[in-house]
């Protein structure tokens, strides 16, 4: 099948699924990219750690890389004042407008992490009963993006209100005329990658939290499959944050989740400390070629197009109608995988790169052989405008 039929039709399956999208178009209309403070951090956050990891976005090239959300996630939490007000634990964040307005001055947005609940998964104060206050408290904030966390919602909540809960806080949202990327986080129940854009979410996660680990990252990641005709431009498919530079990856790994995470149009939030990266880990995070396959403008989620044992194949087609492809080995030893180009719908030669290596590779007929390392990826971009 020609390849711009193919992108026809993954059109046509945005428009035609029964979910009615009614977040901001101009909202995330990439895959949002930013750094989030919880894979490293967790509860251990105050101003002077969230104003250093913005410096750091900065000054080591992740925001010219297009990371621009600095997400503070649970922690900053204090209380309701007699009048309803959301304060901040103020001893660890005195001034959250002065932080907001930090961030901005460097270029970055700002999110924060709320719960429709009564408390969120710390065991801190959220929003529940105070959703619209809360909302515009956020705004005059700056807050430019807001992570909605289940947490405690089922003891307020069943499971068929779950969707009402969201919608409530996304009228909050709207009624404060300030644009916010919404993260629908409830952890994949519900199916809520059938319904997350109908009350406004921008992202939502498809999976339980990801732990710092290969297994962790490979269970989430590949289990994405089958979910690609429900995000689009605006409307994203979360399966968590990045684990890279943690410690629990090593370097095939990690370029298996930055490939993966960018064939999936996921939404890219590194998680470790900015302040304290290897060369390899700040190389594989700013990879623009592997970006640009994230942020591709066709807003086409990746899906699985070959799979025999622990090798996959998986594509992405592109705005340029280039298909990105990436050819994992998830066995514990060097495997040679071959690509047929059929399997990605392309017949006769095709010209490719090696995104990883930055090169070209040439021009190939009918396929291509190659090895790949232990729990490592192979990434290429497959010119289809070589087709015969």
């Amino acid at each position: 099948m020609k390849l711009a039929i193919r992108l026809v039709l993954a059109a046509f399956m945005l428009l035609t699924t029964e979910t009615v999208w009614a977040q901001d178009a101009n909202l995330a209309s990439t895959p949002p990219m930013g750094w989030n403070s919880w894979n490293h951090f967790g509860l251990n956050i105050n101003d002077a750690v969230i104003r250093e990891q913005a410096r750091a976005l900065v000054t080591s090239g992740m925001k010219d890389a297009g990371y621009n959300y600095v997400v503070i996630d649970g922690g900053w939490e204090g209380y309701h004042d007699a009048n309803g007000n959301f304060r901040p634990n103020i001893l660890k964040f005195p001034d959250m407008k002065g932080l907001a307005d930090y961030v901005h001055s460097l270029g970055l947005k700002i999110g924060i992490h709320d719960s429709p609940g009564p408390v969120t998964c710390a065991g801190r104060e959220a929003s529940y009963g105070h959703e619209e206050q809360d909302a515009k408290t956020f705004a005059s904030w700056g807050i430019d993006f807001v992570k909605y966390d289940w947490c405690s919602g089922s003891l307020v909540y069943k499971p068929d209100q779950m969707r009402a809960a969201y919608e409530k806080f996304h009228q909050a949202l709207l009624s404060t005329g300030r644009p916010i990327v919404y993260n629908i986080c409830q952890y994949g129940m519900e199916d809520v990658w059938k319904w997350g854009a109908s009350v406004g979410g921008n992202m939502w996660r498809t999976t339980g939290d990801i732990r710092d680990s290969y297994d962790s990252m490979v269970k989430i990641g590949f289990e994405q499959n089958g979910l690609e005709k429900y995000a689009g431009p605006g409307h994203w498919n979360d399966p968590d944050m990045l684990e890279i530079g943690n410690g629990g990856l090593d370097g095939d790994e990690s370029r298996t989740q930055m490939s993966l995470w960018a064939i999936l149009a996921a939404p890219l939030f590194a998680g470790n400390d900015l302040t304290k990266m290897s060369p390899e880990t700040l190389a594989i995070l700013t990879n623009r070629e592997v970006i640009a396959v994230d942020q591709d403008k066709a807003g086409i989620q990746g899906h699985r197009a070959w799979q025999e044992g622990p090798v996959e194949i998986w594509m992405k087609p592109l705005a340029d109608h280039s298909i990105a492809v990436g050819l994992f080995n998830r066995d514990e030893q060097k495997m040679t995988i071959t690509l047929h180009f059929r399997d990605i719908g392309v017949n006769g030669s095709a010209e490719l790169r090696d995104l990883w290596a930055h090169r070209d590779l040439g021009s190939f007929k009918d396929s291509y052989t190659t090895e790949v390392q232990r729990h490592g990826v192979v990434m290429l971009r497959v010119n289809a405008a070589a087709q015969e």
